[in-house]
């Protein structure tokens, strides 16, 4: 299988060809973004990571206290399934879960969306791993990674990709989180982490993998 950059990097190839104006502007907002050092708060390693209660696609609630129990946790915050790199990241760590799960640790995917609406039924039957609904964005916040997003992508998300964010997040219409993953030790402490304001850019499942063992 491909790395992530690669598949990531065919798609805003395949953006920059398809609408260069768009991307020429996302360009100008990650700029912007980490002039202003964007995800500059978010937990640290050594920190301890926040509890959270949040539902996941059928409704039931998971804790990070619960989900600890049972050893490391790999959280990875996403924009939500109209999202095409999340999508790539999530079918790119569907396929690392078996090495994951061989590590002792549990893998979470945080999104806005409402928990019927994060991944499709069909997904979520295909999907061994737990995807959570953070709708008001609050765990995104205190993990530091809550972006508001500039009125140009929320524009583009609304004329262009027809996505009602309000509707999808469950009145949150413009607050998403910057993609990013943390490992969490059975300690709650922050073992690893990778936070990048850039959308385009993932963790490497194999990068995961790799902290993953060097924590064991």
């Amino acid at each position: 299988m491909k790395k992530l950059r690669a598949l990531t990097d065919v798609k805003i190839k395949s953006g920059r060809k398809a609408n260069p104006e768009f991307m020429n502007g996302v360009d100008k907002i990650i700029k912007e973004a980490k002039d202003f050092q964007l995800g500059k708060n978010a937990i640290k390693i050594g920190q301890h990571a926040p509890n959270f209660e949040l539902p996941n696609a059928e409704g039931k609630t998971n804790s990070l206290d619960f989900l600890l129990a049972n050893g490391p946790v790999v959280i990875t915050f996403y924009r939500g399934n109209w999202c095409p790199y999340c999508n790539l990241q999530l079918r790119a760590l569907q396929a690392k879960l078996d090495e994951i799960h061989a590590l002792g640790a549990t893998l979470v995917a945080i999104s806005p969306q409402v928990p019927d609406g994060s991944l499709t039924n069909d997904e979520i039957s295909n999907m061994e791993f737990t995807v959570l609904s953070d709708q008001d964005a609050k765990v995104a916040l205190q993990y530091g990674v809550a972006w508001q997003v500039p009125g140009f992508l929320i524009e583009h998300m609304r004329v262009d990709r027809k996505l009602d964010l309000e509707k999808i997040n469950n009145g949150n219409s413009n607050i998403l989180p910057i993609p990013a993953t943390f490992i969490i030790g059975k300690d709650s402490e922050v073992k690893w982490s990778y936070v990048n304001v850039d959308y385009r850019t993932r963790s490497e499942p194999d990068d995961i993998i790799e902290a993953l063992q060097n924590l064991s």
